[in-house]
């Protein structure tokens, strides 16, 4: 089969397509033929090499981790789903026409692979941020890069759970942003001062990592109502810096739930072939996305 991998740590060029061999699915894992594959700021995080002390890996490495297709193997231990069912959950190395799985959902009636690969990671990632801060309906999310991947979703399961939310994003994108249901207003000389115009601050999501944590923190009054996924300078500032994890397995149950109410979308800002994962990963780190980039195999 053929997949993306890199045997150095560095820039998009590392990322070569290779020919290797079908993986097997282990205890509790599931073997899908890829459709589609999201693209995710980690993914380049990784290949760069600044997840190494967290979360280490061995080169030759594949690269990405969320992935939409069909079963067509399933390992040992697993129920519930069939060989050919269609869906979209997270793995590892699914830049590749074969990928494992390790959690997973039924995609939604209707939904396309390419717009099923965009939701795992990001959902997750969402609901815990919203959970980390302990924010609360009726209160007010700030969200720095909220016309992102991480930052559309959190904008949308927040007001589906009633708490009001700003955005910070490029001018391009306020009504992107007013269009979720978010007050918006763009980055910049200035930006604390316009965010204070909309409503006091209760909570903030640093999904950008422009270097505005101390900022952050004075408009919360407390750091430990501050979460980054992005600035690994935070923790200094006594901010926690969100690594992957939480449970997929209920975060794709809440998004399935979402998508059928008509209270979630993370629409599709440009797809790449396999071939072209160095181009997706150099745009995704280039920022100032709507929505979500995608690999379709």
């Amino acid at each position: 089969m053929k997949k993306i991998s890199f045997s150095e740590f560095g820039g998009p060029d590392v990322l070569q397509l290779s020919e290797t061999v079908t993986p097997e699915p282990g205890t509790g894992q599931i073997r899908i033929a890829v459709r589609a594959a999201g693209v995710n700021p980690v993914d380049w995080r990784v290949r760069e090499g600044q997840r190494q002390q967290t979360h280490p890996i061995e080169l030759p490495s594949g690269t990405g981790q969320d992935a939409s297709g069909i079963v067509d193997k399933l390992g040992p231990g697993v129920k519930g789903v069939s060989v050919g069912d269609p869906v979209f959950g997270r793995g590892f190395e699914t830049y590749a026409e074969s990928a494992i799985l390790t959690s997973w959902a039924a995609i939604p009636e209707g939904m396309p692979f390419e717009e099923a690969a965009g939701y795992p990671s990001v959902v997750e990632t969402a609901i815990r941020a919203i959970h980390e801060v302990g924010v609360t309906p009726g209160q007010t999310l700030l969200i720095n890069g909220a016309s992102g991947g991480v930052g559309s979703a959190t904008v949308q399961i927040a007001r589906a759970r009633d708490i009001d939310v700003i955005g910070l994003a490029g001018a391009a994108n306020q009504d992107y942003l007013r269009d979720l249901g978010a007050k918006a207003t763009t980055y910049g000389q200035g930006w604390m001062g316009r965010v204070q115009a909309l409503g006091h601050v209760d909570a903030a999501l640093d999904a950008s990592g422009s270097g505005i944590i101390a900022e952050l923190v004075t408009l919360t009054g407390a750091p430990e109502r501050v979460v980054t996924i992005a600035d690994q300078s935070a923790p200094p500032l006594g901010v926690r810096f969100l690594a992957v994890g939480g449970d997929m397995f209920a975060a794709l149950a809440e998004a399935r739930h979402l998508i059928a109410k008509g209270q979630l979308h993370l629409p599709i800002e440009k797809t790449y072939p396999l071939a072209a994962a160095a181009a997706a990963q150099a745009d995704s780190q280039a920022g100032h996305t709507r929505g979500r980039r995608v690999i379709v195999i």
